[in-house]
């Protein structure tokens, strides 16, 4: 069997016609000398579409989340041999195959570097943060993990795109939220005072703001912590800046609710 297989891998009819590779050179291009090369192959042979068909409909799910451990076998200078099968997983139909290869992306990262995750990770990171929220979720619960491994220019921008973690495909979705302000809070190491008081502030009032109460109570925390940031950095008129807004958004307001924000911040 394993025979055969192989003998359908590296048939010249399955290399896809827009390869610039020959057979010759796309065979080599998955060569290694880790692990025995008819077991690497028969693991990438996992993401055929016949092969799910046929053997088992959850076989991509579990070529996904094995996959990591894969690249930590084979090491970051083989990372050419599984390139090709981590992006067809990461553009798969399935959402579950995709939401797998989304909670461990910021694992990946670690083992291939900044150079390779800058080049092959992001753009699939970037594919994730606009999926379906059961995929999102798995970059937000760890996007400190994978944000803090990019260069700062790089990092920065993302700072556009956390306000739209603010909406979800269900509002009810709280936790979906809850997880942003804990994120959030990780972050502030990650950002200048001024990145803080443009970015990530005007999404904390929102949160503060939040129609559940453990939002909330993780957004009193996040902001609390923002004021100590800000009051550490060597500008002091963020920090001013920040405490004037918290007077006059919740200990000024008209609603109970909002005053009893501004006490549980300074609490």
């Amino acid at each position: 069997n394993m025979d055969s297989t192989l003998h359908y891998i590296h048939n010249e009819s399955d290399l896809s016609t827009n390869s610039s590779f020959s057979p010759e050179e796309e065979r080599k291009s998955k060569v290694q000398d880790v692990v025995p090369q008819a077991l690497l192959d028969q693991y990438l042979s996992m993401t055929d579409p016949s092969r799910a068909q046929t053997v088992d409909t959850e076989i991509a799910k579990h070529c996904a989340y094995s996959l990591p451990g894969v690249a930590l076998t084979l090491g970051r200078q083989n990372w050419h041999c599984l390139k090709d099968t981590y992006e067809t997983l990461a553009s798969d139909m399935q959402w579950k195959v995709r939401r797998t290869l989304a909670f461990s992306i910021h694992e990946l990262a670690v083992i291939l570097g900044d150079q390779l995750t800058a080049g092959d990770l992001v753009p699939v990171f970037n594919g994730f943060l606009k999926d379906l929220d059961e995929v999102r979720i798995g970059v937000l619960k760890h996007l400190h993990d994978f944000l803090k491994l990019l260069h700062l220019d790089k990092r920065r921008e993302y700072l556009y795109q956390l306000q739209e973690f603010l909406v979800t495909d269900n509002s009810r979705n709280w936790r979906f939220r809850a997880e942003l302000a804990e994120q959030l809070i990780l972050l502030l190491d990650l950002y200048s005072a001024r990145d803080i008081y443009d970015y990530l502030r005007p999404i904390a009032f929102s949160l503060c703001a939040d129609k559940v109460s453990s939002v909330r109570w993780i957004s009193y925390k996040l902001v609390s912590e923002m004021v100590k940031k800000l009051y550490m950095a060597s500008t002091s008129t963020f920090v001013v800046d920040l405490m004037n807004e918290l007077v006059e958004k919740f200990c000024r307001c008209h609603k109970w609710s909002g005053r009893q924000t501004f006490v549980f911040i300074c609490q």
